[in-house]
């Protein structure tokens, strides 16, 4: 879900040749999230093979990921770890929804409504261990690298950002600048169209650069009051945040308190969990400052077991994609030729 602070952020549109020999800490779950919600039928089903296994993340993360690589952008995809203690009541409400999604979504279906449907069908999604582990096998067989963050994935993610591992992040969510991440990049996609969620049309889109000094320096305000304004208007940890308080109102109230410790002697906090632990979860994070990024040669005959043998993705194509790798590669030595 993440904040709701898209109004108050600047960003700068970009093109993705700007991103050419860079690399992108992925947000794993933020990301297989968006693959199930679109990747569907019209009434809403998921990709799925003849057993009934639903394959609209791999599909999602094969063809985003190799058509980043042809344009010469470097991943490295970072998975959640444990799920936080504090966020047991967001993970419990979002169950209850899911589940009332799950049972309008089949109603729609036997009334033929495919538009309604396809709405419900998005929100009652899951991504299971089973859809994580065989995620990571295929980026293995791709030679993408991958994290298990101890967590938040967007936190570890953002610590790559800082380390020099990563140019950006790469998330639809704005909660990794909570985190502390100093570059993200939204809408990183290709085609330049997205599937406007419980709509039938597409949208045009471009990626969107994000910098976070450049937010602290727009919204005259510190790290540490981003993360009491995110709070005020509520993270996965304080869903809903305070009633009435949205985010041009936090921002005045922030402004006005200064501190952390001021503006909550001037709230009424009803959240079971104390705010002051979910200030210090952003402001001094759970992450890893030991991993590993390795990296190998494409497995070309293992992703086509994954996908076409075991999924019955179409070979042909899978070897199409290879092909276009390959002459991405091509034009980028001719590129570097040229050049000199």
């Amino acid at each position: 879900m993440g904040i709701q602070i898209s109004e108050l952020v600047p960003r700068k549109t970009i093109k993705i040749e700007e991103l050419r020999g860079k690399t992108l800490a992925v947000d794993a779950a933020n990301t297989l999230y968006q693959f199930l919600s679109v990747i569907r039928q019209a009434d809403g089903t998921p990709l799925s093979d003849s057993d009934g296994t639903i394959t609209s993340h791999l599909s999602g993360v094969f063809y985003r990921s190799m058509k980043l690589l042809e344009n010469g952008v470097k991943l490295i995809y970072v998975f959640d770890g444990e799920k936080p203690e504090i966020k047991k009541e967001t993970l419990s409400q979002r169950k209850k929804i899911k589940q009332e999604a799950y049972n309008k979504w089949q109603d729609a279906k036997n009334r033929g409504d495919l538009t309604e449907a396809r709405k419900y069908a998005q929100a009652s999604l899951y991504l299971t261990p089973e859809m994580i582990q065989e995620t990571k096998e295929l980026l293995t067989a791709m030679a993408i690298p991958w994290v298990d963050a101890p967590m938040e994935g967007e936190a570890q993610a953002a610590y790559l950002v800082r380390n020099g591992d990563a140019f950006a992040v790469s998330s639809s969510d704005y909660d990794t600048l909570l985190f502390g991440g100093p570059k993200v990049i939204r809408n990183i996609s290709i085609t330049g169209k997205r599937k406007v969620p419980g709509k039938n049309y597409y949208m045009e889109i471009q990626p969107e650069l994000i910098k976070l000094d450049e937010v602290l320096e727009t919204l005259k305000i510190n790290q540490e009051q981003l993360i009491t304004l995110g709070i005020l208007i509520g993270t996965d940890y304080n869903p809903g945040g305070i009633k009435g308080i949205g985010p041009k109102t936090a921002l005045k109230i922030v402004k006005e308190h200064k501190t952390f410790e001021k503006v909550m002697e001037n709230i009424e906090w009803t959240f079971e969990v104390p705010s002051k632990i979910i200030f210090d979860f952003f402001n001094k994070p759970v992450i890893a400052k030991t991993y590993s990024i390795k990296t190998g040669e494409i497995g070309k005959e293992k992703i086509k077991e994954i996908l076409c043998e075991k999924h019955e993705f179409l070979g042909e194509r899978i070897n199409n994609a290879f092909e276009k790798i390959e002459k991405g590669k091509q034009q980028m030595s001719l590129n570097r030729f040229m050049k000199r």
